[in-house]
């Protein structure tokens, strides 16, 4: 159970409860471990900040701060507190810019979620384009790995998302958008070509650079490996692609990657590259929404968007091997 789910905050219906001013002063206190911080972020002076924070624990009955050498830290109540003011005061962002928009045009405060895999292929023509066709909208891009990114949907972080080998959840809805291989990847010496798919049981004769286990792609290799009676040698685990790149680079193993991710390092010569053969190894990028009654129309524009990308990049070649589905 997440440190939230343990309370149940109802907001005061007494004159004198909380307002929005104390709500901005606890979730900027606990981000930035501070009164003094926060009272210069909301231009006021301290003791405002400092009675807002007493005013809320009189109200709820609890410390929501502890003082230590390093600091303000958030309660577990604090905590819990202030990531439920800070999701209310987002929702509140978003209903002016939705509520108070020019004629003609959609507005909105819209995040999306982008596999860290297809970053570097997405990110900039997405936001790009949303820039000139949608200027009202204020886009706020997070990058992760699919797991997170999950978990931030269905915590509400997040509006919709990439995420892979997914089907739909009672609170997602997905959509399938490209299937693609994962390839093996080494630096220029090795000489590996695209033309040429290397069978896994030549693979681990090497060391492997490898995600974390419990990752998506930890699981998609150590699957295939298993299933062609084929030993990894791991030389080193890392929870980031940029890093799997760098120690492949450093010679310290080759590294199992999805085409997207390494597409831009094969264009420039950094990196060479083949696709996994027997058995191939295979993801399915999917678009992940919520399932609520309304889609907010700066959402609905955002994942058109980012749908119309992800299909420009397989037709221009930018995601080697990306099927559409």
């Amino acid at each position: 159970m997440t440190v939230a789910g343990k309370y149940r905050f109802v907001m005061p219906t007494c004159e004198g409860g909380m307002d929005l001013k104390q709500l901005k002063a606890l979730v900027l206190v606990a981000d930035v471990g501070s009164v003094t911080k926060a009272a210069e972020l909301l231009h006021v002076v301290q003791p405002a900040v400092t009675r807002y924070i007493r005013a809320l624990e009189k109200e709820f009955g609890t410390p929501l701060f502890e003082r230590t050498r390093l600091g303000m830290r958030p309660t577990e109540a604090g905590a819990a507190l202030a990531e439920r003011a800070r999701r209310a005061l987002t929702e509140l962002d978003r209903a002016r810019a939705e509520l108070t928009p020019s004629p003609g045009t959609v507005t909105g405060i819209v995040t999306v979620g982008l596999l860290a895999s297809t970053a570097e292929t997405l990110a900039e023509p997405l936001v790009t384009a949303v820039l000139r066709e949608h200027p009202g909208v204020e886009l706020r891009v997070l990058t992760a790995y699919s797991g997170h990114l999950q978990q931030w949907l269905d915590a509400g972080d997040v509006d919709l998302s990439l995420l892979y080998d997914l089907t739909s959840t009672p609170s997602l809805n997905v959509t399938p958008l490209v299937d693609e291989h994962l390839w093996v990847a080494a630096g220029p010496a090795e000489g590996l070509r695209a033309d040429q798919p290397v069978p896994l049981a030549d693979v681990v004769t090497h060391p492997l650079v490898m995600p974390q286990p419990g990752h998506g792609l930890y699981s998609l290799i150590t699957n295939a490996a298993h299933e062609a009676g084929a030993a990894i040698d791991v030389a080193v685990h890392t929870n980031s692609m940029a890093l799997q790149k760098q120690f492949t680079l450093a010679g310290h193993g080759w590294t199992i990657l999805p085409s997207v991710g390494i597409a831009e390092d094969l264009e420039n010569g950094v990196l060479t590259a083949a696709p996994v053969t027997e058995p191939e190894i295979r993801r399915t990028v999917v678009l992940g929404m919520p399932r609520t009654v309304r889609v907010a129309p700066a959402v609905q524009v955002v994942a058109n968007t980012l749908v119309r990308e992800v299909r420009a990049a397989v037709d221009g070649g930018r995601w080697p091997s990306g099927q559409l589905r």
